[in-house]
């Protein structure tokens, strides 16, 4: 990949309007106003779609009998903090894994909230690494729940509270290292699905598309 140096761009950080909202299980999520959209300012945990019935669960030693070929919606569970990691065939079931009134934010959503948090219309539309200091506006602040070695710890201007929860890869090893946070939209592309990336040792902030196989973190945004 090509890394291009952008200027960085400057954007006013008005007190974040919170709230909170419930999901079909009980699970309490702290929400916060980014611009004109609510976002959940917690990854999800839910281990049920919309209709109450359980999500299938992955298990650590199922990875070549579960994970891998499985075409339906599974679900990893990394702690309590940082929530579960879905398959994107359990973020796209038309049984629906964001609760009443949420949604799982589309490809536009996101950028959309990138464009909030002062990244420019050209950095928008990219792939891969876009953006300055747009990852630290959205990580944590300062060191917790990411890993020590981390270079570059948030400042969370937004209350977003992004944390280091890893991934499940192709073959269903976990990534657990607390540098990474992966994200799905509900945007398909063919076989493939569109998706966010922040690594603890870059400023900018990842967009691509990829297998829908990988286990990532899901925000929910308010319908």
């Amino acid at each position: 990949l090509t890394l291009n140096s952008c200027k960085k761009e400057e954007v006013e950080v008005k007190e974040n309007e919170t709230s909170s909202m419930t999901d079909l299980e009980g699970n309490v999520y702290k929400t916060v106003k980014i611009g004109d959209q609510w976002w959940m300012a917690e990854n999800l945990r839910t281990k049920k779609y919309n209709d109450s019935s359980m999500i299938n669960q992955f298990v650590i030693g199922q990875k070549d009998s579960l994970w891998k070929n499985t075409s339906e919606g599974l679900f990893y569970t990394v702690d309590s903090i940082n929530g579960n990691l879905y398959n994107w065939m359990a973020v796209n079931s038309s049984k629906k894994i964001a609760p009443k009134g949420w949604h799982i934010p589309s490809d536009e959503e996101w950028k959309k909230l990138e464009k909030t948090i002062g990244m420019n219309d050209e950095e928008l539309n990219k792939t891969a690494w876009r953006g300055s200091n747009h990852a630290s506006l959205l990580m944590a602040n300062a060191s917790f729940g990411w890993a020590s070695e981390v270079l570059n710890y948030g400042t969370d201007d937004f209350g977003f509270r992004a944390l280091a929860s890893g991934c499940v890869v192709l073959d269903g090893s976990i990534n657990s290292t607390k540098t990474t946070t992966f994200w799905w939209t509900s945007t398909s592309q063919g076989k493939e699905a569109w998706y966010r990336y922040i690594d603890g040792q870059k400023n900018q902030v990842f967009r691509q598309h990829t297998y829908q196989t990988y286990g990532f973190s899901v925000r929910c945004v308010k319908d």
